[in-house]
């Protein structure tokens, strides 16, 4: 056996960089978060190769003596903790005193830095953990510039890892993203081999949608609901897409803890339960949402990029994240206001102007486009679509003709025809309003039928041969401890020995389902996050079902009194922005739009 010997510092460096520094984006990082940390309000990045020739850094933040530039390059030297209590408080974004060390350990780095009453800034130089070389006066404005280049040139195992200089490049960029997405009062400018390709102007909070529009893209604007939620300590800011606005990948997705950014797998699985029922399937939403919270109750310590965080309480933060996005997302009726949360296709957005002496009143004409007179037929429309597991819910609203001219229009205006048999017209006081009739009709019956369970519980039934499960010691351990996760939803469930199970009844409406995969599935969730919500979603499921059956089908005529229930119930329901399956239920076209695409006016 060889004998214990010490290593030394380059070497223990070079291992620290090989946890901190994965590539160049992780670097930047680093050095942005260490400017921010030190007051900058402008910070100037300049990138060569990916980052991988060279990265600078300027700042005009508080900037070092120079007695702090050799020992900002010492590992453990840091002037953001002092004791231990700090480190639990912490409200930095680096504190761990290991980033510039562990850089320098791997590449060619100079530092330059001025404070503000000093006649001269010092430069400081080291190249590959070696000696450190000054501090030597310099000509610098306040603040610090970091300059490193040939990352990695003195490890050539860890440079053949690097990627191309484009997918490089891109996980730099995104690093520059969420970083900018947390601080809107930085301003931020980023070239790459000599050319400008990002220039972000510093801005309060209060226009922090600016920034995330700039990022997010043009459409995102209008496109986005504002959350605001305060609860038990906590409290959750930002911006989060209307289910009409989603992505095929998660790439628009920024969360941050006290203006960290973090990856966390209950955040993760909040944010999709937040979400549920209203995307199509495949895809994901956008969103900068921001939590603040007791730093003592969370601890950012655990990871050396300090891109994973623990909360003391992971449950009450899923099911504060959960419900806040849960309930933004239930106020997107079809037709409301801005403040309840609207859809982008708000009718009350606009009263358009119309060329010449044109007047616009909107008013309930009688039209010949398709539409049947009101025959008797309604009440048995209003049983098929509601009628679900042998008891009937009206699910449509009351029978009502039109107000009359001169009352105030609804959002979502009155009737006016109904286009093959698939879209109903509309007319607002905005313009023209278009509904999937189909598809509006199948989110009301849905969260009606939702309703209902929720006021009457689920319904059980017992099976006739129960079903014996095997499974470990610990699942079944679980499922005796979560006993009424299982009976809350309808499951009888005992267990049969040390690694056994027995399902005595389950929900009605699964009792077709695979019964024995959905309780591993339960048991998988409640080991890995403590909760499931796998039973509910599958009990959902089923009422879309259902909903999708016996919601109006395309191609039945509807009566104008028929048309204006549809419209009454989408403005009065939860999430009629969209279907069951996420698809839109309604267009508004403005007088505008119409004017334009006639050239009146012009």
């Amino acid at each position: 056996m060889t004998t214990i010997r010490r290593l030394d510092d380059v070497l223990v460096n070079q291992i620290a960089a090989g946890e901190v520094i994965e590539r160049p984006a992780s670097l930047l990082k680093e050095l942005v978060e260490n400017a921010i940390d030190a007051g900058a309000r402008t910070i100037r990045l300049d990138v060569q190769m990916g980052g991988a020739r060279r990265i600078l850094v300027a700042d005009d933040g508080h900037g070092m003596t120079a007695d702090d530039l050799p020992l900002a390059l010492q590992r453990h030297a840091t002037s953001k903790i002092a004791s231990l209590d700090d480190l639990f408080h912490v409200a930095s974004l680096g504190f761990r005193g290991e980033a510039l060390p562990s850089i320098a350990a791997v590449s060619r780095m100079e530092i330059t830095s001025r404070v503000a009453d000093a006649d001269a800034a010092w430069r400081v130089r080291c190249d590959g953990g070696g000696a450190i070389e000054g501090p030597v006066p310099a000509a610098h404005p306040k603040g610090t510039t970091v300059t490193v280049e040939d990352l990695f040139y003195n490890v050539p195992a860890r440079r053949k890892f690097l990627r191309t200089e484009k997918t490089e490049f891109r996980y730099l960029l995104d690093v520059v993203h969420r970083i900018a997405l947390a601080n809107f009062g930085v301003a931020f400018e980023l070239s790459h081999n000599g050319r400008r390709l990002l220039r972000l102007a510093a801005a309060g909070d209060d226009r922090g949608l600016n920034r995330v529009t700039e990022i997010f893209g043009r459409d995102f604007a209008t496109a986005q609901d504002r959350v605001d939620v305060s609860s038990a300590g906590m409290a959750l800011s930002g911006w989060i897409s209307r289910p009409t606005f989603s992505r095929s990948q998660r790439d628009l997705q920024f969360f941050y803890v006290n203006g960290r950014p973090i990856r966390d797998k209950f955040v993760a699985h909040a944010v999709r339960r937040g979400f549920a029922d209203v995307l199509m399937h495949g895809r994901h939403p956008a969103f900068a949402l921001y939590l603040q919270m007791d730093p003592a109750a969370v601890d950012v310590n655990v990871h050396p990029a300090k891109s994973e965080v623990r909360f003391r309480d992971g449950n009450a933060v899923h099911d504060f994240i959960y419900r806040s996005l849960h309930h933004a997302l239930a106020a997107t009726r079809a037709g409301a206001s801005p403040a309840a949360g609207a859809g982008r296709e708000r009718a009350d957005d606009v009263v358009p102007a119309r060329a010449g002496n044109d007047t616009y009143a909107p008013s309930q004409r009688s039209v010949a486009l398709g539409v049947r007179e009101p025959a008797p037929g309604w009440h048995s429309l209003r049983q098929s679509a509601g009628t679900f597991t042998g008891g009937a819910t009206e699910a449509l609203g009351d029978v009502r003709e039109a107000a009359p001219d001169g009352d105030e229009t609804p959002p979502l205006g009155y009737a006016v025809a109904q286009l093959k048999g698939v879209y109903i017209l509309a007319e607002n006081a905005a313009g023209l309003i278009i509904v999937d009739m189909h598809a509006a009709h199948e989110r009301i019956v849905y969260e009606k039928l939702k309703s209902e369970q929720a006021g009457d519980g689920v319904s059980s039934q017992p099976l006739l041969v129960p079903l014996s499960l095997t499974v470990s010691r610990t699942e079944a351990d679980l499922a005796e401890f979560h006993a009424g996760v299982f009976a809350d939803t309808g499951f009888e469930i005992e267990r049969a020995g040390d690694e056994s199970l027995v399902v005595r009844a389950v929900p009605t409406l699964l009792a077709r389902a695979d019964l024995a995969q959905l309780v591993r599935d339960v048991l998988s969730d409640l080991a890995e996050f403590g909760k499931s919500d796998r039973l509910e979603e599958s009990l959902n499921e089923r009422l879309a079902t259902s909903a999708c059956h016996h919601a109006v089908r395309a191609n039945r005529r509807l009566t104008v009194a028929e048309m204006n229930a549809v419209l009454r119930d989408m403005e009065a329901t939860e999430r009629s922005g969209q279907c069951n399956h996420g698809r839109p239920t309604w267009r508004q076209v403005t007088l505008a739009e119409l004017d334009s695409w006639f050239k009146r006016g012009q």
